[in-house]
């Protein structure tokens, strides 16, 4: 049976010392119960003595002037700056392109519908020109004058005047159809038109109708938003 093991009690001491108690069996070898008394007591204060000697990651870091750390990143702000820059120079670049672009199909748009519009009125006045009847003489120099302008006009005017002499003379008359024309160069005002235009001419000397077919390139002038014959020329 297994007995505690004490120490003798001190004579002058007046207290017991005991020690832990160790059971002894004789299957247990002395040196076990000997190791029992000379292992180290693992006291909680050597662990914490050891914690305190591993360096915290947290505290590493140091702290710069400003309150921002040594290991931070700066904020990347003169970058920042320029990008928001560069956006902003993109964004006007391409509101002035949309302006640009805005603005010259506009002024396309104005110079086809003004071409279409010349283009109608040297068509109507190749057939007032090459349209006439001596019986009505008078009114055919009226409508020619009327859609002339610049120096067309004026030569038309001075020569108006004996030309109808020898219309009445010779009582002659004839027709013009315009077969086919086309806008040569347009702008806003000013439209050259080339024509292909067949007139049949009789006259007292031969009373069946000749058959001519001309070529008439015509000068249109935008005066008083009116479309004008400026110039005429048979080429």
């Amino acid at each position: 049976m297994a007995h505690p093991l004490r120490r003798p009690a001190d004579a002058g001491a007046g207290t017991e010392l005991t020690q832990p108690e160790v059971q002894v069996s004789k299957r247990t070898p002395a040196t076990s119960v000997f190791d029992k008394f000379t292992e180290p007591d693992c006291r909680p204060e050597d662990s914490m003595e050891a914690d305190s000697d591993v360096p915290d990651d947290t505290d590493t870091a140091t702290t710069e002037p400003g309150g921002r750390k040594a290991g931070a990143t700066p904020p990347n702000r003169p970058r920042q700056r320029l990008i928001a820059i560069a956006v902003g120079v993109v964004l006007i670049a391409a509101l002035g392109s949309s302006a640009y672009f805005g603005w010259r199909v506009r002024q396309l748009d104005d110079t086809a519908m003004a071409g279409q519009s010349a283009l109608a009125a040297a068509r109507a006045y190749a057939v007032v020109l090459t349209t006439l009847d001596a019986d009505d003489i008078d009114k055919h120099y009226t409508q020619a004058l009327d859609g002339a302008t610049g120096a067309f006009k004026d030569a038309y005017s001075q020569g108006a005047a004996h030309l109808r002499q020898i219309l009445i003379a010779n009582k002659a008359a004839g027709n013009g159809v315009v077969l086919d024309a086309a806008i040569k160069s347009a702008t806003k005002t000013k439209v050259e038109v080339l024509l292909f235009v067949d007139q049949s001419v009789s006259n007292a000397v031969t009373p069946g109708p000749r058959l001519d077919r001309n070529r008439v390139q015509m000068t249109m002038e935008l005066v008083e938003n009116r479309w004008l014959a400026s110039q005429v020329d048979l080429i």
